[in-house]
Protein backbone atom coordinates (compact mmCIF):
# COMPACT_ATOMS: atom_id res chain seq x y z
CA UNK A 1 0.00 0.00 0.00
CA UNK A 2 1.71 3.55 -0.99
CA UNK A 3 1.95 6.13 1.56
CA UNK A 4 -1.36 8.92 1.58
CA UNK A 5 0.06 11.98 0.24
CA UNK A 6 -2.15 13.60 3.31
CA UNK A 7 0.15 12.06 5.85
CA UNK A 8 3.05 13.26 4.12
CA UNK A 9 1.67 16.75 4.10
CA UNK A 10 2.20 16.56 7.94
CA UNK A 11 6.17 15.80 7.29
CA UNK A 12 6.70 19.46 5.24
CA UNK A 13 8.16 22.02 6.67
CA UNK A 14 5.36 22.89 9.40
CA UNK A 15 6.00 26.55 8.78
CA UNK A 16 3.98 26.19 5.92
CA UNK A 17 0.84 25.44 7.18
CA UNK A 18 1.23 29.10 9.04
CA UNK A 19 1.12 30.31 5.32
CA UNK A 20 -1.66 31.56 3.04
CA UNK A 21 -2.01 31.44 -0.90
CA UNK A 22 -1.53 35.12 -1.94
CA UNK A 23 -4.86 36.53 -1.57
CA UNK A 24 -3.98 39.31 -4.10
CA UNK A 25 -3.10 36.59 -7.00
CA UNK A 26 -6.41 34.45 -6.08
CA UNK A 27 -8.73 37.55 -5.74
CA UNK A 28 -7.29 38.69 -9.29
CA UNK A 29 -8.06 34.83 -10.48
CA UNK A 30 -11.28 34.22 -8.99
CA UNK A 31 -12.86 37.38 -10.49
CA UNK A 32 -10.58 37.42 -14.11
CA UNK A 33 -13.62 35.82 -16.32
CA UNK A 34 -16.60 38.10 -15.18
CA UNK A 35 -17.73 39.76 -18.99
CA UNK A 36 -16.26 43.25 -19.19
CA UNK A 37 -14.50 43.59 -15.96
CA UNK A 38 -11.85 46.25 -15.62
CA UNK A 39 -8.99 44.91 -13.25
CA UNK A 40 -7.17 47.91 -11.02
CA UNK A 41 -5.57 45.06 -9.69
CA UNK A 42 -1.99 43.64 -10.50
CA UNK A 43 0.81 45.88 -10.08
CA UNK A 44 2.56 45.88 -13.05
CA UNK A 45 3.37 48.39 -15.80
CA UNK A 46 0.73 48.78 -18.46
CA UNK A 47 4.06 49.99 -20.91
CA UNK A 48 6.08 47.56 -23.07
CA UNK A 49 9.76 47.07 -22.22
CA UNK A 50 11.45 50.11 -24.23
CA UNK A 51 12.90 49.05 -27.65
CA UNK A 52 16.69 49.48 -27.12
CA UNK A 53 16.67 47.17 -23.96
CA UNK A 54 14.28 44.32 -25.89
CA UNK A 55 16.73 44.49 -29.28
CA UNK A 56 20.04 43.87 -26.08
CA UNK A 57 18.26 41.05 -25.20
CA UNK A 58 18.05 39.95 -28.99
CA UNK A 59 21.63 40.59 -29.39
CA UNK A 60 22.80 38.39 -26.34
CA UNK A 61 20.52 35.39 -28.19
CA UNK A 62 21.73 35.80 -31.39
CA UNK A 63 25.40 36.23 -30.10
CA UNK A 64 24.71 32.40 -27.80
CA UNK A 65 25.16 34.12 -24.41
CA UNK A 66 22.81 30.95 -23.32
CA UNK A 67 25.30 29.55 -21.07
CA UNK A 68 24.66 30.33 -16.84
CA UNK A 69 26.27 33.34 -16.08
CA UNK A 70 28.03 33.89 -12.66
CA UNK A 71 25.88 33.20 -9.83
CA UNK A 72 25.81 37.08 -8.46
CA UNK A 73 25.20 38.03 -12.10
CA UNK A 74 27.50 39.25 -14.50
CA UNK A 75 30.14 42.04 -14.12
CA UNK A 76 28.75 44.58 -16.71
CA UNK A 77 24.87 44.44 -14.58
CA UNK A 78 26.68 44.45 -11.83
CA UNK A 79 28.72 47.32 -12.61
CA UNK A 80 25.65 49.19 -14.50
CA UNK A 81 23.77 48.71 -11.50
CA UNK A 82 25.94 50.40 -9.00
CA UNK A 83 26.52 52.97 -11.38
CA UNK A 84 22.80 53.76 -11.91
CA UNK A 85 22.31 53.48 -7.76
CA UNK A 86 25.50 55.92 -7.64
CA UNK A 87 23.97 58.53 -10.42
CA UNK A 88 20.56 58.67 -8.95
CA UNK A 89 20.72 58.06 -5.55
CA UNK A 90 24.00 58.93 -3.93
CA UNK A 91 24.94 55.66 -2.65
CA UNK A 92 27.64 53.73 -3.09
CA UNK A 93 28.44 49.42 -3.88
CA UNK A 94 31.11 47.79 -5.38
CA UNK A 95 29.82 45.89 -7.80
CA UNK A 96 32.66 43.12 -7.51
CA UNK A 97 31.76 42.38 -3.77
CA UNK A 98 28.79 44.63 -2.85
CA UNK A 99 25.61 43.82 -5.76
CA UNK A 100 23.48 40.17 -6.35
CA UNK A 101 21.70 40.12 -9.28
CA UNK A 102 18.12 38.26 -8.17
CA UNK A 103 14.99 36.86 -9.56
CA UNK A 104 13.54 40.09 -9.21
CA UNK A 105 13.11 41.93 -6.03
CA UNK A 106 10.94 38.96 -4.68
CA UNK A 107 14.23 36.81 -4.97
CA UNK A 108 16.07 39.32 -3.09
CA UNK A 109 13.29 39.69 -0.16
CA UNK A 110 13.81 35.73 0.18
CA UNK A 111 17.31 35.95 0.02
CA UNK A 112 18.36 38.41 2.62
CA UNK A 113 15.15 37.38 5.08
CA UNK A 114 16.14 33.38 5.16
CA UNK A 115 19.99 34.67 5.08
CA UNK A 116 19.54 36.78 8.30
CA UNK A 117 16.96 35.32 10.37
CA UNK A 118 16.68 32.11 13.26
CA UNK A 119 13.66 30.65 14.45
CA UNK A 120 12.58 33.17 17.41
CA UNK A 121 13.60 36.25 15.59
CA UNK A 122 11.23 38.83 15.35
CA UNK A 123 11.19 41.25 12.55
CA UNK A 124 9.54 44.72 12.70
CA UNK A 125 6.95 45.57 9.66
CA UNK A 126 5.02 48.83 9.60
CA UNK A 127 1.65 48.13 8.09
CA UNK A 128 0.00 48.38 5.49
CA UNK A 129 2.29 46.56 3.44
CA UNK A 130 3.19 44.13 0.33
CA UNK A 131 2.10 40.38 1.95
CA UNK A 132 5.10 38.90 0.69
CA UNK A 133 7.61 39.74 3.65
CA UNK A 134 5.03 38.39 5.86
CA UNK A 135 5.23 35.22 4.53
CA UNK A 136 8.84 34.72 4.14
CA UNK A 137 9.64 35.89 7.63
CA UNK A 138 7.42 33.09 9.27
CA UNK A 139 8.29 30.59 7.10
CA UNK A 140 12.11 31.28 8.56
CA UNK A 141 11.12 30.36 11.54
CA UNK A 142 10.57 34.22 12.91
CA UNK A 143 7.64 35.94 13.97
CA UNK A 144 6.92 39.42 12.32
CA UNK A 145 5.65 42.18 14.59
CA UNK A 146 3.34 44.55 12.99
CA UNK A 147 3.17 48.68 13.04
CA UNK A 148 -0.04 49.76 11.65
CA UNK A 149 0.57 53.06 10.31
CA UNK A 150 -2.86 53.86 9.41
CA UNK A 151 -3.24 56.84 12.36
CA UNK A 152 -0.40 58.34 11.23
CA UNK A 153 -0.98 58.77 6.83
CA UNK A 154 0.57 55.34 6.45
CA UNK A 155 3.70 56.73 7.65
CA UNK A 156 6.00 54.93 10.16
CA UNK A 157 7.04 57.66 12.62
CA UNK A 158 10.73 57.36 15.11
CA UNK A 159 8.46 57.27 18.51
CA UNK A 160 6.39 54.28 16.77
CA UNK A 161 9.42 52.35 15.85
CA UNK A 162 11.37 53.18 18.92
CA UNK A 163 8.61 52.28 21.25
CA UNK A 164 8.00 48.83 19.45
CA UNK A 165 11.87 48.24 19.44
CA UNK A 166 11.72 48.50 23.14
CA UNK A 167 9.03 46.05 23.58
CA UNK A 168 10.77 43.53 20.91
CA UNK A 169 14.36 42.85 22.55
CA UNK A 170 14.39 39.73 20.05
CA UNK A 171 14.51 42.29 17.00
CA UNK A 172 16.58 40.97 14.11
CA UNK A 173 15.18 43.33 11.25
CA UNK A 174 12.74 46.23 10.31
CA UNK A 175 11.17 46.20 6.78
CA UNK A 176 11.30 49.03 4.79
CA UNK A 177 9.51 49.86 1.56
CA UNK A 178 9.03 52.48 0.12
CA UNK A 179 7.21 54.31 -2.33
CA UNK A 180 5.24 51.93 -0.48
CA UNK A 181 2.86 48.94 -2.11
CA UNK A 182 -0.03 49.35 -1.40
CA UNK A 183 -0.40 53.33 -0.14
CA UNK A 184 2.09 54.89 -2.30
CA UNK A 185 3.59 57.02 0.30
CA UNK A 186 7.08 57.94 0.41
CA UNK A 187 9.84 58.67 3.32
CA UNK A 188 11.80 61.68 2.75
CA UNK A 189 14.85 63.06 3.99
CA UNK A 190 13.68 64.21 7.12
CA UNK A 191 11.47 60.96 7.68
CA UNK A 192 15.04 58.72 7.05
CA UNK A 193 16.83 60.61 9.11
CA UNK A 194 14.69 60.06 12.38
CA UNK A 195 14.58 56.54 11.54
CA UNK A 196 17.85 55.95 11.01
CA UNK A 197 18.47 57.88 14.42
CA UNK A 198 16.51 55.12 16.47
CA UNK A 199 18.62 52.48 14.55
CA UNK A 200 21.92 53.87 14.29
CA UNK A 201 24.32 51.32 16.17
CA UNK A 202 22.16 48.80 17.10
CA UNK A 203 22.52 45.03 15.56
CA UNK A 204 19.57 45.47 13.21
CA UNK A 205 19.79 44.83 9.70
CA UNK A 206 16.94 47.22 7.64
CA UNK A 207 15.48 45.38 4.66
CA UNK A 208 14.95 48.54 2.11
CA UNK A 209 12.77 47.12 -0.68
CA UNK A 210 13.20 51.12 -2.67
CA UNK A 211 11.89 49.04 -6.25
CA UNK A 212 9.54 52.38 -6.92
CA UNK A 213 12.58 54.65 -6.28
CA UNK A 214 12.26 55.61 -9.63
CA UNK A 215 8.18 56.14 -9.76
CA UNK A 216 8.67 59.21 -6.97
CA UNK A 217 6.65 61.78 -7.63
CA UNK A 218 7.86 65.47 -6.71
CA UNK A 219 11.16 65.48 -4.98
CA UNK A 220 13.52 62.74 -6.05
CA UNK A 221 13.80 59.73 -4.08
CA UNK A 222 16.12 59.67 -1.16
CA UNK A 223 17.33 55.68 0.03
CA UNK A 224 17.84 54.76 3.78
CA UNK A 225 21.43 53.44 2.69
CA UNK A 226 22.65 57.22 2.75
CA UNK A 227 21.95 56.95 6.43
CA UNK A 228 22.86 53.30 7.12
CA UNK A 229 25.05 52.19 5.05
CA UNK A 230 26.32 49.70 6.94
CA UNK A 231 23.17 48.08 8.41
CA UNK A 232 21.06 48.00 5.10
CA UNK A 233 20.54 45.62 2.50
CA UNK A 234 18.65 47.44 -0.27
CA UNK A 235 16.52 45.86 -3.06
CA UNK A 236 15.65 47.63 -6.30
CA UNK A 237 15.18 46.58 -10.11
CA UNK A 238 14.40 47.37 -13.71
CA UNK A 239 10.71 45.72 -13.09
CA UNK A 240 8.97 48.95 -12.52
CA UNK A 241 11.41 51.79 -13.62
CA UNK A 242 12.03 49.97 -17.05
CA UNK A 243 8.85 47.81 -16.91
CA UNK A 244 10.42 44.73 -17.37
CA UNK A 245 8.12 42.60 -14.50
CA UNK A 246 8.79 39.11 -16.78
CA UNK A 247 12.17 39.35 -17.09
CA UNK A 248 12.83 38.90 -13.27
CA UNK A 249 16.20 40.53 -12.65
CA UNK A 250 16.52 42.44 -9.35
CA UNK A 251 18.99 44.16 -8.01
CA UNK A 252 20.42 43.67 -3.59
CA UNK A 253 23.49 45.51 -2.81
CA UNK A 254 25.25 45.38 0.92
CA UNK A 255 28.14 45.74 2.78
CA UNK A 256 31.20 42.95 1.74
CA UNK A 257 30.88 40.92 4.63
CA UNK A 258 26.89 40.57 4.25
CA UNK A 259 26.62 40.08 0.48
CA UNK A 260 29.36 37.02 0.80
CA UNK A 261 26.61 35.59 3.12
CA UNK A 262 24.08 36.67 1.40
CA UNK A 263 25.50 35.00 -1.55
CA UNK A 264 25.55 31.80 -0.49
CA UNK A 265 21.50 31.86 -0.08
CA UNK A 266 21.51 33.02 -3.58
CA UNK A 267 23.21 30.28 -5.12
CA UNK A 268 21.44 27.59 -3.80
CA UNK A 269 17.90 29.21 -4.62
CA UNK A 270 18.78 30.06 -8.09
CA UNK A 271 22.56 29.24 -9.37
CA UNK A 272 21.61 32.55 -11.33
CA UNK A 273 19.61 34.54 -13.52
CA UNK A 274 18.75 34.62 -17.02
CA UNK A 275 22.08 35.39 -18.67
CA UNK A 276 20.49 36.93 -21.68
CA UNK A 277 17.71 39.54 -19.22
CA UNK A 278 20.92 40.41 -17.72
CA UNK A 279 21.45 41.49 -20.72
CA UNK A 280 19.14 43.31 -21.29
CA UNK A 281 18.75 44.95 -18.16
CA UNK A 282 22.65 46.26 -18.30
CA UNK A 283 21.40 48.30 -21.20
CA UNK A 284 18.11 49.46 -19.42
CA UNK A 285 20.67 50.73 -16.34
CA UNK A 286 23.26 52.11 -18.54
CA UNK A 287 21.86 53.74 -21.43
CA UNK A 288 18.13 53.84 -20.19
CA UNK A 289 19.19 55.82 -17.26
CA UNK A 290 15.99 58.27 -17.28
CA UNK A 291 13.79 55.96 -19.58
CA UNK A 292 10.91 56.23 -16.51
CA UNK A 293 10.09 59.38 -16.84
CA UNK A 294 7.67 58.90 -19.28
CA UNK A 295 5.82 56.41 -17.54
CA UNK A 296 6.37 58.10 -14.80
CA UNK A 297 4.91 61.56 -16.24
CA UNK A 298 1.56 59.30 -17.34
CA UNK A 299 1.34 57.53 -13.78
CA UNK A 300 1.41 61.46 -12.76
CA UNK A 301 -1.66 62.19 -14.89
CA UNK A 302 -3.48 59.12 -14.05
CA UNK A 303 -2.72 59.35 -10.32
CA UNK A 304 -4.27 63.48 -9.94
CA UNK A 305 -7.36 62.05 -12.17
CA UNK A 306 -8.38 58.93 -10.29
CA UNK A 307 -7.41 60.95 -6.91
CA UNK A 308 -10.07 63.64 -7.74
CA UNK A 309 -12.63 61.36 -9.05
CA UNK A 310 -12.52 59.01 -6.20
CA UNK A 311 -12.17 61.67 -3.85
CA UNK A 312 -15.72 63.15 -5.13
CA UNK A 313 -17.15 59.45 -5.04
CA UNK A 314 -15.94 59.41 -0.85
CA UNK A 315 -12.90 57.16 -1.29
CA UNK A 316 -10.81 59.36 0.42
CA UNK A 317 -7.06 58.41 -0.05
CA UNK A 318 -3.63 59.67 1.31
CA UNK A 319 -2.36 61.39 -2.42
CA UNK A 320 0.40 58.81 -3.48
CA UNK A 321 3.95 60.17 -3.85
CA UNK A 322 5.26 57.24 -5.91
CA UNK A 323 4.41 53.96 -7.19
CA UNK A 324 1.36 53.52 -8.61
CA UNK A 325 -1.37 52.49 -6.40
CA UNK A 326 -4.32 54.84 -4.26
CA UNK A 327 -5.03 53.12 -0.73
CA UNK A 328 -8.71 54.39 -0.56
CA UNK A 329 -11.08 54.13 2.46
CA UNK A 330 -14.55 52.63 1.75
CA UNK A 331 -17.10 54.97 1.78
CA UNK A 332 -19.97 55.01 4.92
CA UNK A 333 -22.69 53.67 3.73
CA UNK A 334 -21.02 50.98 1.79
CA UNK A 335 -19.83 47.08 2.82
CA UNK A 336 -16.65 47.72 5.08
CA UNK A 337 -15.41 44.08 4.98
CA UNK A 338 -12.75 44.91 2.05
CA UNK A 339 -13.34 41.18 0.54
CA UNK A 340 -17.05 41.49 0.45
CA UNK A 341 -16.93 44.90 -0.56
CA UNK A 342 -14.59 43.99 -3.33
CA UNK A 343 -16.61 41.05 -4.42
CA UNK A 344 -19.73 43.02 -4.43
CA UNK A 345 -18.19 45.68 -7.09
CA UNK A 346 -16.73 43.20 -9.39
CA UNK A 347 -19.93 41.35 -9.39
CA UNK A 348 -22.46 44.85 -9.76
CA UNK A 349 -20.19 47.45 -11.16
CA UNK A 350 -17.51 45.51 -13.15
CA UNK A 351 -14.80 46.60 -12.08
CA UNK A 352 -11.87 45.06 -9.86
CA UNK A 353 -9.93 46.74 -6.68
CA UNK A 354 -7.82 44.85 -4.58
CA UNK A 355 -9.50 44.31 -0.53
CA UNK A 356 -6.90 46.34 2.08
CA UNK A 357 -6.95 43.48 4.05
CA UNK A 358 -4.52 41.69 2.47
CA UNK A 359 -2.13 43.71 3.43
CA UNK A 360 -1.55 43.41 7.16
CA UNK A 361 -3.31 45.41 10.07
CA UNK A 362 -4.71 48.66 9.24
CA UNK A 363 -5.96 47.84 5.94
CA UNK A 364 -9.25 46.57 6.84
CA UNK A 365 -11.67 49.15 5.21
CA UNK A 366 -9.82 50.18 2.21
CA UNK A 367 -8.38 48.82 -0.80
CA UNK A 368 -6.00 49.33 -2.75
CA UNK A 369 -6.27 50.37 -6.54
CA UNK A 370 -3.58 50.49 -8.94
CA UNK A 371 -3.58 53.25 -11.80
CA UNK A 372 -0.86 51.27 -13.91
CA UNK A 373 -3.95 50.97 -16.43
CA UNK A 374 -4.82 53.41 -19.17
CA UNK A 375 -7.18 56.73 -19.16
CA UNK A 376 -9.92 55.17 -20.78
CA UNK A 377 -9.85 51.92 -18.11
CA UNK A 378 -9.94 54.27 -15.24
CA UNK A 379 -12.51 56.71 -16.72
CA UNK A 380 -14.53 53.65 -17.47
CA UNK A 381 -14.40 52.16 -13.91
CA UNK A 382 -14.91 55.65 -12.77
CA UNK A 383 -18.38 55.82 -14.46
CA UNK A 384 -18.90 52.73 -13.19
CA UNK A 385 -17.73 53.43 -9.29
CA UNK A 386 -20.31 56.48 -9.52
CA UNK A 387 -23.04 54.67 -11.01
CA UNK A 388 -22.66 51.50 -8.05
CA UNK A 389 -22.35 53.89 -5.10
CA UNK A 390 -25.36 56.19 -6.38
CA UNK A 391 -27.18 52.69 -6.75
CA UNK A 392 -26.24 51.82 -3.06
CA UNK A 393 -27.41 55.63 -1.84
CA UNK A 394 -30.76 55.07 -3.18
CA UNK A 395 -31.51 51.86 -1.77
CA UNK A 396 -30.34 53.00 1.65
Amino acid sequence: MSINSETLVNHMNHEIAAIQPSDILAFNAEIANIPGIVCLTLGEPDFNTPEHVKQAAIESIEADESHYAPSNGTLALRTAAAEFLAAKYDVHYDPASEVIITAGATGGIYTALTSILNPGDEVLIPTPIFPLYIAIVKLSGATPVFMDTSDNGFVLSPDQLQTTLAAHPKTKAVVLNFPSNPTGVTYRHDDLKALAAVLANQPIFVLSDEIYSELTYGEPHESIANYLPTQTILLNGVSKSHAMTGWRIGIMCAPKAITAQLGKIHQFTVTSTTTNAQAAATEALKNGLDDAQVMKREYQERRDYLYDALNDLGFQSAKPEGAFYLFSKIPAGLPQNSMAFCRELAHEARVALIPGSSFGPGGEGYVRISYAASMADLKTAVTRLRTYVASKKQGA
